[in-house]
């Protein structure tokens, strides 16, 4: 049996997510990734540069984030590994805990649940509106139940499958490197200028990282639903994302309502098609059956990483 590394993290932030204290005394290593990205594009993507260069600018940040990350990982695994010797998957385990985010997620999304279960939409606007980067303040009860849904499926991809898999094949250079090309990605990765040269480097390497996990988040969230495959077949192409189009549509056929549908980002109508069953909206007991769904699929997960430690 191989270090159970993986199934140890995975397990500490499903038992503790991310505390708050711990938060206020160190931050989180993704909030280090962002000072970095944001400082590397306020120098490198200039206005007066051309598109061509700007993408270049871009490629060679991306490049020199990833290497980094990479090299820093390579360094702490091999110190680690000469230290504790047998006991190294202990501390390899505390190091890769903050890049996976199920209990975080559960945490985040659990609010807009009970303020919708309370009747207070008010309460639940804000609390989507920290989830999500449209704007909710106008959403009514299906909006937002919708707003929640789709964060959750999209997310356990980007927050769980995804990090879990490339810390299964590229240990804690693989999952560190992950969490920094998917901080980027959601940073400056947008279409919209002035990020729309400079971002594409990282919006295609957050693509290419997310491809397989995309896939195996979408076939676990139906596994996990008894259902949705249809769904998922069908629709899984109509996101604009090449990925997050997976996991949503696999949650929308397994609950069997809709989700996405035309939204707002800063005043602007973003005509997105439906993904799911026409006509059925989302209700806040949709909203319970998706984070049992979304639980048992990152039980699924676990399984999947004692299976790999048990066989490697």
């Amino acid at each position: 049996m191989a270090d159970p590394v993986a199934v140890a993290a995975l397990a500490l932030e499903a038992l503790l997510g991310w505390p708050s204290r711990l938060h206020a005394l160190t931050g989180h290593p993704v909030g280090f990734f962002a000072k970095v990205i944001g400082a590397c594009e306020r120098v490198l993507n200039r206005a007066a540069w051309p598109a061509f260069l700007r993408r270049i600018a871009g490629l060679g940040a991306m490049l020199a984030l990833i290497g980094g990350v990479v090299g820093a990982a390579l360094l702490a695994e091999f110190a680690v590994r000469a230290v504790a010797g047998n006991f190294a998957w202990i501390a390899l385990a505390l190091l890769a805990w903050p890049a996976l985010a199920a209990r975080s997620l559960d945490d985040h999304v659990r609010p807009v649940l009970a303020a919708l279960e309370a009747g207070d939409l008010s309460a639940a606007r804000r609390a989507v509106g920290m989830i999500v980067g449209r704007e909710t303040a106008q959403l009514d009860e299906a909006g937002v139940v919708r707003a929640a849904i789709e964060s959750l499926a999209e997310s356990f991809c980007d927050g769980v499958a995804a990090p879990l898999f490339w810390l299964l094949v590229g240990g804690l250079p693989g999952v560190w490197a992950y969490k920094a090309i998917n901080t980027a990605d959601s940073l400056i990765g947008h279409p919209e200028e002035p990020l729309r040269a400079y971002g594409w480097a990282a919006a295609r390497i957050d693509d290419l990282a997310n491809l397989i996990p995309a896939r195996l988040a979408g076939v676990l969230l139906c596994l996990a639903g008894a259902g949705g495959w249809r769904v998922l077949a069908r629709d899984h192409g109509r996101h604009a994302s090449p990925n997050a189009g997976w996991p949503e549509a696999a949650m929308a056929g397994a609950l069997g309502v809709r989700l996405a549908g035309p939204v707002t980002y800063d005043g602007v109508l973003a005509a997105k098609p439906w993904i799911g069953e026409e006509g059925a909206e989302a209700q806040a007991a949709d909203l319970r059956r998706a984070l049992a769904i979304y639980r048992r699929a990152c039980g699924l997960l676990g399984l999947i990483a004692l299976g790999v430690a048990w066989l490697a």
